[in-house]
């Protein structure tokens, strides 16, 4: 079984999963980072399954463009885009990376 990568994007100033966040999916390779997927959240701020079904073991980075989200909320954040980089170790395993957001802060951690 390959990995799984999953996200879901929550908007804690406006108490609400954040819909219509641009995701996009890198493998670092070498010096560079190779686009692997492009996905949105859905209306519950989820991207159930982000990349192809067979990744590599390895370095990604999933960044969220939080400035489109912000502009289309009506809100004025503070970054632009968050960039999470995480090393995808074992084949077999599920990897969440849920993003809590709002306009001046995020925090991430490995979700199950």
């Amino acid at each position: 079984m390959s990995p799984q990568i999953s996200t879901h994007v929550l908007d804690a100033a406006l108490g609400r999963p954040a819909a219509g966040v641009a995701v996009c999916l890198e493998q670092k390779a070498r010096s560079d980072w190779l686009k692997v997927a492009r996905a949105t959240t859905d209306e519950d701020g989820r991207v159930a399954e982000l990349g192809p079904d067979d990744l590599d073991t390895g370095v990604y980075r999933v960044t969220f463009d939080t400035d489109s989200y912000f502009a289309d909320t009506g809100q004025t954040g503070f970054y632009p885009e968050v960039v999470v980089i995480f090393n995808l170790a074992e084949e077999e395993q599920h990897y969440h990376v849920p993003l809590l957001l709002s306009p001046f802060a995020f925090s991430t951690y490995r979700g199950s």
